[in-house]
């Protein structure tokens, strides 16, 4: 089953739950005979306004993202604070609506029965659902094709323990040896298909969706070099802990079976915080558009009274996942400034105009990008976007750059605010190191910081 049918069939089965609850809290409040009513009270609109808010909260708490391989109880256990929390939502919002009409308290009583029913409806069908799908994964409908990287002995370990557990989902289709120098063979009749090296060439073609890594956890060189070779392609990448990373608390494992394996590139940020950095960025590009715009047009129009050439400069540049777009500047260089070529921006680049040297010192060049923001390009913070040839340079220059491209660019950054503009390799180098920092660490707190970080910098003119 693909991720996008997982995700209808989750949909569909909640729809189907959700509504089945409800149907049973209206019997039992309405019909029941247990509690008094005045009036028959409407099914339908009160039915489709909760199932809405039930939907919402489940996709803002990732309910709705592929659970491939992974744990029920976890899922149970994210399903039950987020059925709490909104029937706390509920409960806050009948008790308001009853202190303006001197209802009684019978209603606030049964938000917590609503609470059991809800709860039961939504986990036995999600528990249905995950019951089935292992099923399939077991009769090897939908499984995902799988690497297995490292050493003879911990790979054939590894390969020993995903074939015990066919749930798992992992068909074994290859190993990749950390030894350059066996490039060939077979064990099990499941071919060594290359080195290291050749992984690039290997996932495409078999249509990989798993690389399981079985290395030493001291073998960083040889992570890294994996890591990177695996950035790109559309692959889960999850590693066999040593036992003393795990008892001594080194290694955070998720475990199906009781088998443990470490996610490399786990999820970046919890889908609510995803939800809401979206939701901050349209909102703060709206505001920053219209009700600067009066000021915007006068900006335009010294753009145009200072030099020829249009008021707009759109580059290509590249986003989240590879895929390219174009930015929108104010234009702050003589036109055809780059007829010989890019390259970076100097301290006192002969390029730059008169007018846009003050609208760079103060950072107003980049707010035609709020617009790359609506539309999805970018967001307010994240990695700095770079053109593409500065992007192939890059991924071979430096391990790991193209993790950058696992998040949307942005407007500031955690680089931005804490690394001097780029004019050498260098450069470059010291502020992949902060993106990855904040790759590695995303939150809404920090994206708060930067933004205060950001708004200090303007006002003291630090652009250039």
């Amino acid at each position: 089953m693909t991720d996008r049918r997982e995700i209808l069939v989750l949909l569909v089965a909640d729809m189907i739950t959700t509504s089945v609850a409800w149907t049973v809290y209206y019997m039992f409040r309405v019909r029941s005979g247990f509690f008094d009513v005045s009036a028959e009270p409407d099914f339908w609109v009160p039915m489709v306004a909760v199932s809405l808010l039930w939907f919402i909260l489940f996709f803002v708490v990732g309910l709705y993202r592929p659970w491939y391989a992974a744990s029920r109880f976890d899922e149970l256990a994210l399903l039950f604070k987020t059925v709490t929390v909104g029937s706390l939502i509920l409960f806050f919002a009948i008790f308001l609506d009853d202190a303006g009409k001197a209802t009684g308290a019978s209603s606030r009583v049964l938000i917590a029965l609503y609470w059991v029913d809800i709860l039961i409806m939504v986990s036995a069908g999600r528990m249905v659902l995950r019951s089935i799908q292992r099923r399939m994964l077991i009769a090897g409908i939908g499984v995902h094709n799988t690497l297995i990287v490292g050493s003879s002995a911990r790979s054939r370990d590894l390969f020993n323990e995903v074939v015990k557990y066919p749930g798992l989902g992992y068909r074994v289709v290859g190993f990749i040896s950390i030894d350059r120098r066996r490039t060939g063979g077979q064990d099990r009749k499941v071919p060594v298909m290359g080195g290291i090296d050749d992984l690039p060439g290997i996932i495409g073609p078999h249509d990989i969706r798993e690389v399981l890594i079985a290395l030493d956890s001291t073998d960083h060189g040889r992570l890294l070099e994996i890591i990177a070779k695996c950035i790109g392609h559309n692959v889960g990448l999850k590693i066999m802990p040593d036992l003393y990373d795990i008892i001594s608390g080194q290694a955070r494992t998720n475990q199906i079976y009781g088998f443990p394996l470490i996610e490399i590139t786990p999820r970046l940020m919890p889908p609510w915080e995803e939800s809401a950095k979206r939701l901050i960025d349209v909102a703060v590009a709206i505001l920053i558009l219209g009700v600067g715009l009066p000021f915007w047009v006068i900006v335009a129009l010294f753009i145009k009274l200072d030099s020829r050439g249009p008021i707009l400069y759109r580059q290509e540049r590249v986003g989240k996942d590879g895929v390219s777009f174009d930015i929108i500047k104010f234009r702050s260089m003589e036109k055809d400034a780059e007829l010989k070529g890019p390259r970076w921006a100097g301290r006192r680049d002969p390029r730059i105009t008169r007018f846009g040297r003050i609208i760079r010192q103060l950072h107003l060049d980049e707010i035609p990008q709020m617009i790359n923001v609506l539309k999805g390009d970018m967001s307010l913070i994240g990695p700095r976007p770079e053109r593409p040839v500065f992007v192939q340079t890059l991924s071979r220059e430096i391990p790991l750059y193209q993790r950058r491209l696992k998040v949307r660019p942005g407007i500031t950054g955690w680089a931005q605010v804490k690394q001097k503009y780029d004019e050498t390799i260098d450069d470059v180098k010291k502020k992949v190191q902060y993106d990855l920092f904040y790759i590695e660490n995303m939150s809404l707190r920090m994206d708060f910081k930067i933004l205060l970080n950001t708004a200090y910098h303007v006002l003291r003119g630090r652009g250039r």
